[in-house]
């Protein structure tokens, strides 16, 4: 009998579609979208520039799916670490915990997303624009209802405002400078948590 302990399995290969994103965010992010053409984005991931038509109708499509998807993620991780906690009878506190820790795993991993939004939003077509505003509202409404339940004589606009503002800390990574330049990964984590938690705390002060 082979009493090893099981190795982890390896995080699956990115897809060509995935990689795709993932250097016309790096590039987006650091040039601007006007600044980068599709024959920039083919060449990083090593195909030819028309080659990116099978998978993206173009550039607008990788902005859209960029922007869109990483706000359905947030917010569909935020639900599913909310309903995590419940199964598992956490309180607010542990809730709201879970909440920040998966919020940091973002401004920490997804840096070059942050800077997209903030500076090429508006590039985004209507319907696309308010379909991310539409998911952040639900994201900062399910941080809102948290909040309260920690700290129920704050009023709801001021625990509204309250999340903006830890939103703000938390994405306040790319500013930071570059990633050699910040203390590691879990020391910059504990920071933020720590910055996260002291703001949330005047609601009760």
């Amino acid at each position: 009998m082979n009493d090893a302990p099981a190795r982890p399995q390896a995080a699956p290969a990115p897809t060509r579609r995935e990689q795709i994103l993932r250097e016309a965010a790096r590039l987006f992010a650091e040039r601007g979208f006007h600044g980068v053409g599709v024959d920039e984005i083919g060449a990083a991931v090593g195909i030819s520039g028309p080659g990116l038509y099978r998978h993206f109708a173009g550039k607008d499509a990788m902005l859209a799916e960029l922007l869109v998807g990483i706000s359905g993620r947030l917010f569909a991780g935020g639900r599913q670490r909310v309903a995590d906690a419940a199964e598992a009878g956490a309180g607010p506190a542990e809730v709201l915990d879970a909440l920040i820790d998966g919020h940091i795993d973002f401004a920490l991993d997804d840096r070059a997303l942050i800077t997209l939004h903030d500076r090429e939003l508006g590039q985004l077509r209507d319907t696309d624009r308010k379909l991310v505003r539409s998911l952040q509202r639900q994201y900062v409404e399910l941080w809102v209802d948290v909040v309260r339940r920690l700290h129920p004589d704050a009023a709801e606009a001021e625990a509204r405002a309250a999340v903006h503002a830890v939103f703000g800390l938390l994405n306040s990574t790319p500013h930071l400078g570059r990633p050699g330049a910040l203390p590691s990964r879990a020391a910059t984590a504990a920071l933020l948590r720590r910055l996260a938690l002291g703001a949330l705390a005047t609601l009760s002060a």
